[in-house]
């Protein structure tokens, strides 16, 4: 291995070792998020919003997955120009660990769970580094000019050492004036070296990260007091292919703004409802438990979801009606909003109306009969039937404040999304897939559509642009939740357009003008084109 080869992966060495150091150190002080978790939800919070749109176009809800790579590269590379760096001059190397230790310094001071105490880890970890860089790096690591010409001919360098150490070097050389790298005997033994503390300081930070954080206890959620209603017979059609009419909790789309899952301690947990309000309220985990519990079947969708897009799911939820906390707390003359908080600092915009009307609004404490997993809100989140997650569905919630879409703004609305983000109607077509070869004969087109507190009643398929034809509609679970479809196509030879459109319960059309998801969610019909053979 050449020398800068060798410096290079020093500098990934020592910087990695860095990195887990402040992690181990964060994570065992519980002084807030490691530097990793940090700088990651700063640049969530600093995307524009055409960026998270293209990610989630991209990536899809392995979205976090897309962006630790990204942070795995970028300071890959970096590390690799402080080691090449500290090898050509002394201390340029450590100096840009310094840099690097600074920018994870201020994103962990920016984070709502981080701040100036949760800085001290990061700090020390990068005075380490700082200090091993140039430390572990050898000082002889070039000859110079003058010293490479004495190289060549055997002669003794400036340290009194023959060019090899022991016998005079071969008359033929580089050039005069060119550096020769001197072998170090020891640089492989030091590169083992540092790449098995780096793994190991690797490994010790994620069992740090996992033991601090507490895992959700196996708790036994009473039984809701008012339930579901059970599936209807019909409400689930029998179609290879088909959306199931409940999505599993594993299957469940995740988007959110947490590089990392925050897990909250429920027996710490509180909620706190104030602003606009004759009385502040603080429940606790088990104060919610306490009281009267709803299950109420609703589907949530996210406002990124393209139109024929997965990023929307169904499935029983389990928690205290919003509005029965909020007549609680009182809220005042002239309140239109609530902004709903999380433990990372994500904020939501809910009209008040929306919370008080009488829809199944919950503050939610469990998923098809589970207690929530940790990455869809645990130990508590809302779910407001109608609306896009974006202004509704917060996870982790620990806040309600009553207050004015005049006086306050939220994480989204803040970076160009619409205040009110209402789900308009959808609908999209599961089977047959885009790109599908088919055999002539009848073909089972179907899928689901949309229409959250308002209902479906009506969907219709097309195909090739030809006359609308009605689709036979699966039993409708609830109006708060998407419908299955099926359309029996006769399908002839050729290759084909199949197009779906639905019909609200108030007779509103779905909308065949294509628009993209900013700043209220796209519109348009879905379609697929399909080959008959």
């Amino acid at each position: 291995m050449t020398g800068r080869g060798a410096a290079a992966l020093l500098g990934i060495a020592v910087t990695g070792v860095t990195i887990a150091l402040a992690e181990v150190l964060a994570a065992l002080a519980g002084t807030g998020p490691g530097p990793v978790e940090a700088v990651a939800e700063a640049f969530i919070d600093l995307t524009p919003g055409w960026l998270k749109d293209l990610a989630i176009a991209w990536f899809g809800t392995s979205d976090k997955v897309a962006l630790g790579a990204g942070i795995a590269v970028v300071v890959t590379a970096l590390a690799t120009v402080a080691g090449t760096e500290e090898r050509r001059r002394r201390l340029a190397g450590g100096a840009l660990v310094a840099v690097l230790g600074a920018v994870a310094a201020l994103a962990t001071v920016s984070r709502p769970d981080g701040g100036a105490p949760a800085v001290w880890p990061v700090l020390a970890a990068t005075v380490v580094g700082v200090l091993a860089l140039p430390a572990l790096t050898p000082r002889d690591a070039a000859l110079t000019p003058r010293d490479a010409g004495l190289a060549q001919r055997g002669a003794p360098g400036r340290d009194g050492t023959a060019h090899d150490g022991s016998t005079p070097a071969s008359p033929v050389g580089p050039a005069a004036g060119q550096p020769v790298t001197r072998p170090d005997p020891a640089r492989r033994t030091l590169l083992i070296g540092a790449g098995l503390l780096a793994g190991v300081a690797v490994a010790a930070a994620a069992v740090a990260r996992s033991t601090a954080r507490p895992a959700p206890p196996a708790v036994a959620l009473p039984e809701p007091d008012v339930p579901a209603p059970p599936v209807p017979a019909g409400a689930e059609l029998a179609v290879a292919g088909l959306t199931p009419l409940v999505t599993p909790n594993d299957d469940f789309y995740r988007i959110d703004t947490a590089f990392i899952v925050p897990r909250v301690d429920a027996t710490t947990w509180q909620l706190r409802v104030h602003g606009m309000v004759e009385e502040e309220v603080v429940l606790t985990y088990e104060d919610l438990l306490a009281e009267s519990l709803t299950e109420a079947w609703v589907t949530l969708c996210c406002v990124s979801n393209e139109v024929g897009g997965p990023l929307i799911g169904n499935a029983a939820w389990v928690g205290v009606p919003v509005r029965e906390v909020l007549a609680r707390a009182r809220p005042t003359a002239g309140a239109d909003m609530v902004l709903s908080r999380s433990v990372d600092g994500f904020s939501a915009s809910t009209p008040l109306e929306v919370l008080t009307d009488g829809r199944d609004a919950l503050l939610a404490v469990a998923m098809n009969g589970e207690p929530l997993p940790p990455e869809h809100g645990y130990p508590v989140r809302l779910v407001v039937p109608g609306l896009y997650g974006y202004v509704s569905a917060t996870k982790w919630v620990s806040e309600l404040e009553v207050t004015r879409f005049a006086d306050q703004t939220a994480y989204w609305t803040d970076r160009g999304w619409s205040e009110r983000g209402p789900v308009k109607i959808s609908s999209r077509i599961d089977v047959p897939r885009s790109g599908a070869s088919l055999a002539t004969g009848e073909i089972a087109v179907a899928g689901v559509a949309w229409a959250q507190h308002t209902g479906i009643a009506r969907v219709e398929v097309r195909v090739d642009g030809g006359a609308w034809e009605d689709a036979e509609l699966a039993g409708e679970l609830d109006v708060d939740t998407w419908r299955q479809w099926v359309y029996r196509w006769r399908a002839g030879a050729g290759e084909h357009l199949l197009e779906v459109r639905a019909t609200d319960q108030d007779g509103e059309v779905q909308t065949g003008q294509t628009r993209p998801v900013l700043p209220d969610g796209a519109t348009g019909w879905h379609g697929v084109r399909v080959r008959v053979d």
